[in-house]
């Protein structure tokens, strides 16, 4: 199954999935907006209408979509609107593409449940949309963590998610990261 989400910097999101137990793929890109074939460049203008997302290659015998949005809503701000941390802009912005009426009422059922239970004190912004297409990252965007771990940014900030990941969620790690 697929699942395409956005929280964020999608070196961070990337970095986090590709070590759930149950994931056999993840590639980072750009999701719903209104250019074809964007670069990295062109979505950070803010002009595309995309954000940057992943694709996840799931396994639903091994890990079920509630439980990806569960991550998914665990690891990231879903409260502020177009930024995550020092990223800001709309390409940023907490969005789920659904790819069917199935995922589209548990991501409506997730976002409620974790409302409700008051983990956090502002409104839910994370948008809840048809997925409607994705475009691969520039190939230098593809394991980014993995293969630039000395990089300040991923031991400020992608570092210190992995670290909440595995303490959090530690039972649903699995032993390499997928591809």
């Amino acid at each position: 199954m697929i699942a395409t989400l956005a929280g964020g910097c999608f070196w961070c999101t990337e970095a986090i999935f590709k070590r759930l137990k149950g994931v056999d793929s993840t590639v980072p890109g750009y999701a719903g907006g209104s250019v074809e074939n964007p670069t990295y460049e062109l979505v950070c203008s803010g002009t595309t209408g995309h954000a940057e997302a992943i694709q996840i290659e799931f396994n639903p015998k091994i890990i079920s979509f509630e439980k990806l949005l569960y991550v998914f809503f665990k690891l990231h701000d879903p409260t502020t609107l177009n930024q995550q941390g020092g990223d800001v802009g709309t390409q940023y912005r907490s969005a789920i593409f659904y790819h069917n009426d199935t995922q589209k009422q548990q991501a409506l059922d997730s976002k409620n449940k974790i409302e409700k239970s008051g983990a956090y004190k502002d409104k839910i912004v994370t948008e809840i949309v048809p997925f409607s297409n994705f475009y691969e990252a520039e190939n230098y965007h593809k394991d980014y963590f993995d293969n630039n771990r000395s990089q300040s940014y991923c031991q400020i900030v992608i570092d210190p998610k992995i670290q909440k990941l595995s303490k959090e969620f530690g039972t649903m790690i699995q032993e390499s990261p997928a591809k």
